[in-house]
C-alpha cells in the first residue's frame, strides 16, 4: 500500500463523510478527522456489504458500486453512532 493509496483514501473518506453527514438529518458535533474517519470506516463497511452482494470482475482496480456503497456504509454507520452516542 503506497503513501497515494492512503492519501487517496483520506480524501475519499471526507468526501463520502460529507456527503453522508449532509444526507441524515440532524445535527453532529464531528471535526474533520471524525468526519473522515467515518467515511473511512463506511467505505470499509459498504465495500464488504457490496463484495458479498456482486464481485468485480478479476484484475478490476474499480468496483461499479463502490462511491454508492461506501455512502451507504457511512449512513449506517452515522445512525448506529446516534444511537450509540
Amino acid at each position: 500500500m503506497g503513501i497515494m493509496h492512503i492519501v487517496w483514501s483520506i480524501i475519499v473518506g471526507f468526501v463520502v463523510g460529507l456527503i453522508a453527514r449532509a444526507l441524515v438529518p440532524g445535527v453532529d458535533a464531528m471535526g474533520f478527522i471524525a468526519t473522515t474517519a467515518v467515511g473511512i470506516v463506511g467505505s470499509l463497511i459498504g465495500g464488504f456489504i457490496g463484495n458479498m452482494v456482486s464481485k468485480p470482475p478479476e484484475g478490476s482496480k474499480f468496483h461499479a458500486a463502490g462511491f454508492f456503497m461506501s455512502l451507504l456504509g457511512a449512513i449506517i454507520l452515522l445512525v448506529i453512532w446516534r444511537y450509540v452516542r
